[in-house]
Parts: C-alpha cells; sequence; structure tokens
C-alpha cells in the first residue's frame, strides 16, 4: 500500500523526539563590554508610526504595542513551542505587515524592543524548517540580552507547513517561494532596523544575524545575496546546498526500499557504538566522543553475524543489514557510483532519516523525515500525495537532477563567491555538529572548501569566515551551550577572531565535558595527561579529514 510522503501522523513522532532538533541558536550574551558603541542619545517611542517598504515592497499597517516585563508563553507545542521564557524585560512590540504589489502576498515582520538596556545591537532571528521566522523563543531570549530583534514569517505557514507551495493549478507559488528563499530575510532586516532607528532614535551600532538550520541557510543567504544587510552573521547547522542535503537525505529511505531491509532503531544503535568503539580513542583518549570523525573507518560488514538485545530478544546483524548502512554512511551516488552527495554522519543517529514503520500486518516501510519528503513531494514532483514506494535508486536520481535543475538558483544557496560580504567588512561564522543526523556535516565543509578554493586558501577566507565543528552534537545540538553570538560580536566589534568556541559537549554516556570547539580544518586532541571533562587537556590538532 502507498504511503504519503508528507502526513502529519508521518511528521509528529520525529519531530516531537527531536528535542533541540531545529530549535534556533539562543542568543548569547555579548563580550565583556555588553554595549556596543553608542551613537547618539537614547529615547524610547513605543506608538505606531509611518514607515517606508522596501523597494518593490509596500507596508499595509504598523502595529505598535507596550508590552509589561514578565514570562512569555511561547506558543504551539513541544519542542518547538508550549514552554515559557521566564523574566522577558518590558518591551515595545512592533509589528509590520508587507505585501508586493499586484502578487497577493502578505509577510508579516516582529520586531521586540527593550525599554531600557538595550545594547545597541540589532538581532534577526532566522525560521525553523518550512516557518521562516521564529515563534517568539528566539525574540524573547534576544531582548533578555539587551538586543532589538526582529523575525518575520515570509507570509508562509510554520515549520511543518507546506501547503502555501502550490497555487490553485498545481503550480508553484514563486512569490512565497521567493519570500521564503530570501527576499523575506533581506526586506525584514530593513525594516528592523528602520523601526529600531524610530523607537529608539538612533540606529544601531551593529546588526546581527542569528539562525540555525533553516536559520543558518537564511545567514549564508543573506552574506551572498545582501552583504550588507548585516555586520555579522551567526549561522548554525545551515541548511545551504538546499537542493543536494535535501534529497539525499531521503537516500536511507531509498536504500532500505531497494534492499527491502529495514534495520530496526536497535540494530542501527548498535553500528553506530561499533563506531564509537573504533574512533573514540583516535583523539588520544576514550571520552565518549570522536572528535575526528574524518579518521574514523569503519566497514559495518565487521557486525554481521553478532548479536544484539533488542526489546529483550536476541538479534543477529545480517549482511544485508550492513550493506543497507554502508550505505547510507556512504551517501547517494547515481548508476554509475559517481557521489551525489554526502551521507548520514558516521555516529549520527539514524532514527530520523531510516525511521520505518510497521502495520497492523506486521509489514514495515519506510517513514521518511518530512523536510525532505515535502520538497521532494510538493516542490519537485509537484505530487504532494508521491508515495515513500516511488523511491527507487531511478527515481531519486530523476528527482536530485530535477530539484538542482529547477532550484538551485532561488534557494540552493551555494554561491562560494562572499568577495561582497568581505568587501563590506561582514564576519560568517558557522558551528555544526559532527553527529547532525538531518544534514550532513560534509556539505558545510564542501561549501567552506569551495569558498576557499575561489577565494585565495584557507588563511585568507580565515580572516572573514570561520567555522567550527562539533563532536558528538546533533542537529543544532548546542543550543545554549556555546559562546558563539559572543565570539562573533568580539570579532566584529573588536576585531578578536575566534580561535575556538568554548562549549558544552554530552558524550555518548551522558557525561557533561568543557571542550574548545577547534576551528576547521583543526580537531581536538588530548594533550596526554590532564581531566578529560576539561577543555584545558586538549589543544587543536590538524586534521585526517579531506
Amino acid at each position: 500500500m502507498k504511503r504519503r510522503l508528507l502526513t502529519l501522523a508521518a511528521v509528529a513522532v520525529p519531530l516531537v523526539a527531536a528535542g533541540a532538533v531545529y530549535a534556533p541558536v539562543s542568543a548569547s550574551p555579548g563580550p565583556a563590554t555588553g554595549t556596543a558603541a553608542a551613537s547618539g542619545p537614547v529615547s524610547f517611542t513605543c506608538t505606531p508610526f509611518q514607515l517606508p517598504g522596501p523597494d518593490g515592497a509596500a507596508v499595509e499597517s504598523v502595529t505598535a504595542t507596550s508590552v509589561p516585563a514578565g514570562t512569555f508563553q511561547v506558543p504551539g507545542v513541544p519542542p518547538l513551542g508550549g514552554f515559557p521564557v521566564p523574566d522577558v524585560p518590558a518591551h515595545c512590540a512592533v509589528t509590520v505587515t508587507l505585501t508586493h504589489p499586484g502578487a497577493g502576498d502578505h509577510a508579516t515582520v516582529r520586531v521586540w524592543l527593550p525599554q531600557s538596556g538595550w545594547n545597541g545591537r540589532f538581532q534577526a532571528v532566522g525560521g525553523v524548517a518550512y516557518a521562516a521566522g521564529d515563534n517568539g523563543a528566539g525574540l524573547a531570549a534576544a531582548v533578555k540580552q539587551g538586543y532589538a530583534a526582529a523575525t518575520t514569517d515570509a507570509g508562509v505557514g510554520g515549520a511543518l507547513d507546506t501547503g502555501w507551495a502550490l497555487d490553485s493549478s498545481g503550480r508553484i507559488n514563486t512569490t512565497s517561494l521567493n519570500n521564503f528563499a530570501s527576499r523575506s530575510a533581506h526586506e525584514m532586516a530593513l525594516v528592523g532596523k528602520q523601526v529600531v532607528a524610530d523607537v529608539y532614535g538612533r540606529a544601531a551600532s551593529y546588526s546581527y544575524w542569528n539562525g540555525c538550520s533553516t536559520g543558518g541557510r537564511q545567514g549564508y543567504m543573506e552574506a551572498q545575496k545582501y552583504p550588507t544587510d548585516f555586520n555579522g552573521v551567526n549561522a548554525a547547522a545551515p541548511a545551504i546546498n538546499w537542493n543536494q542535503f535535501e534529497v539525499a537525505t531521503l537516500w536511507p529511505q531509498v536504500v532500505m526500499n531497494e534492499e527491502h531491509t529495514y534495520p530496526t532503531p536497535c540494530e542501527f544503535d548498535a553500528f553506530n557504538r561499533a563506531a564509537l568503539n573504533a574512533c573514540d580513542t583516535l583523539d588520544g583518549v576514550a571520552d565518549g566522543l570522536v572528535s575526528d570523525p574524518g579518521a574514523c573507518d569503519v566497514d559495518p560488514r565487521r557486525l554481521v553475524g553478532t548479536t544484539v538485545e533488542c526489546d529483550g530478544k536476541q538479534v543477529t546483524i545480517t549482511a544485508a543489514d550492513a550493506e543497507v548502512v554502508r550505505k547510507i554512511w556512504d551517501g547517494p551516488r547515481d548508476a554509475n557510483g559517481k557521489r551525489l552527495w554526502y551521507g548520514l554522519p558516521v555516529g549520527a543517529d539514524f532514527r530520523y532519516l531510516a525511521a520505518t514503520t510497521t502495520d497492523a500486518n506486521g509489514a514495515t516501510t519506510g517513514a521518511p523525515f518530512f523536510v525532505p519528503a515535502a520538497w521532494a513531494a510538493t516542490f519537485v514532483e509537484k505530487r504532494p500525495a508521491l508515495g515513500n514506494a516511488d523511491l527507487t535508486y531511478a527515481k531519486f536520481d530523476e528527482i536530485f537532477r530535477k530539484a538542482r535543475a529547477e532550484y538551485d538558483d532561488v534557494i540552493g544557496t551555494r554561491d562560494a563567491d562572499l568577495s561582497a560580504f568581505r568587501a563590506a567588512g561582514g564576519k560568517l561564522l558557522t558551528w555544526h555538529g559532527d553527529a547532525d543526523q538531518l544534514i550532513p556535516t560534509a556539505g558545510t565543509v564542501d561549501y567552506r572548501e569551495r569558498v576557499d578554493a575561489r577565494m585565495g586558501g584557507t588563511r585568507k577566507v580565515d580572516d572573514f569566515y570561520r567555522v567550527f565543528l562539533a563532536p558528538g552534537v546533533a542537529h543544532c545540538g548546542l543550543g545554549g551551550n556555546v559562546d558563539d553570538l559572543a565570539a562573533l560580536t568580539a570579532w566584529v566589534e573588536q576585531g578578536k577572531a575566534p580561535a575556538v568556541l568554548h562549549a558544552s559537549l554530552t558524550t555518548a554516556t551522558g557525561q557533561t565535558v568543557v571542550r574548545d570547539v577547534c576551528r576547521y580544518p583543526m580537531v581536538s586532541r588530548y594533550t596526554g595527561h590532564g581531566d578529560p571533562a576539561a577543555a584545558s587537556s586538549f589543544r587543536c590538532a590538524p586534521a585526517s579529514r579531506g
């Protein structure tokens, strides 16, 4: 029986189980100085005002509301909503609605501005999955740190909503797609900064982008297409190379379909444990983290014939199980064996991209993760009811090539020419978890290496763009446990380029350790002495990857 690729039942479990998955990057404190340099006296006027629209857009409405200090209840359901943010300071909440004459769209920009203690900075907060903006959690976190913060919904729906993608004739809604891809983030930057100037009586001294996943992609798009919008871009686990990675993350489902083998989560976990056992000590100490995945050479076929306990039963790993894992780790290839994109990182959780479901008759089929499933079915094929059973090797190859041909110029976010951003004095900072289960970490490395090749090599690119790879970290998994935004503001405002990011990591045994996340292409190595839970026991050394 064919299974719809995108149904609420199919996506609810993996999304809820994700914890921090697709969570926005939290607003870390600024550098030690705390406040950006003032450029004039600061007032505070929270009343409706006239606002010019960005070029090509018109302002439909502007509202301004004074919000008292208190707890903000984030709307929605866990993990993306349904929780309180306490101690949000009194602020002015400004809402601006934009449209593009003749297009019939309506995009909302929200700006929150603290009534007192403004640090002189503007922060734009990115979106998650198919949501272009923040549901209030990121805005609340930002104003608590003293930022004036803004976000936009781009006139599209929430994280799970792709109902806007096709018009009544079954064609792509190009206006909404362009808004989601790039235009609305740019217009939000322009509108947000104007609101700041109107409310406070002067412009922000510095402007920053802050986002993870979809928000990370938006940050890269800003640097690529609108290089003067922000002084600094903090873009974690970025959904760049959009068409390659979105389609590539359907590969585990294709492999299981074609191999007619659906390993259980318990069996998948056994392969990850084997990888950890084989590679944990490559950094010089057994600490529950694989610090250099590029040096981790694990052949899943070594587990064939071994037994693991799953739900109280002894299960034997088969050659078919090992072949499925090998192909998932290797990543998608075409009929001639040419690599199309990267696979699931070794050590990353299989439960999202290689999820399965079992019906009442005991038949097991794949359950694709909703983001790539919707991209392939709705945007590429224009068939929202496309079934998982349709995902053969041949069909995958067709979808991969169609996606790139149709959408790379719109949402690909893979332009390696950042010369205008560099010339504008911009700084781009990215961290990406080495165990990202939704966006292959190798794609971020691939992009960085293409920028190196185009713009003069690693040393020159490091002057304005740095990537940090976090051992054992899942998708957007560092959350507020890293000093990324503080490092970025110090870089932009004080010229202190970060050599490392200070972070708290969770090991495979659940222990919390403090670690300096190294700048790519360096990785963490144990010094040979000291507490493995302490950052001082490690140094950054050349990696084996690439």
